[in-house]
């Protein structure tokens, strides 16, 4: 939890995955996150967090349902979506942030 908190707190955006093993649609993050890195390299940090090893990080950010994503920087959420995000609308929204 230490380090989560301390990557979080990154100047540059972290993108974090909460996921579950067993989620369909989380498997389908997978590429779309590998095809985000691809495009911005080092601007941005991607965690992936399963949700049923880390109920702790998963329930202090009310993930209620998975896949969700939840962009921070600074320590601070600066924007937060359940469901599977294509990789260019990910990189509009880092473009904001």
């Amino acid at each position: 939890m230490d380090k989560f908190s301390e990557v979080i707190r990154s100047d540059k955006p972290v993108i974090v995955d909460f996921f579950a093993t067993w989620c369909g649609p989380c498997k389908m993050m997978t590429p779309i996150l590998h095809e985000l890195k691809a495009a911005v390299g080092d601007k941005v940090t991607i965690l992936k967090i399963d949700v049923d090893k880390n109920p702790e990080v998963s329930s202090q950010f009310q993930v209620q349902g998975v896949p969700t994503l939840i962009v921070f920087r600074n320590g601070q959420v600066k924007w937060r979506q359940s469901g599977v995000v294509p990789a260019k609308e990910l990189q509009r929204i880092l473009a904001t942030i």
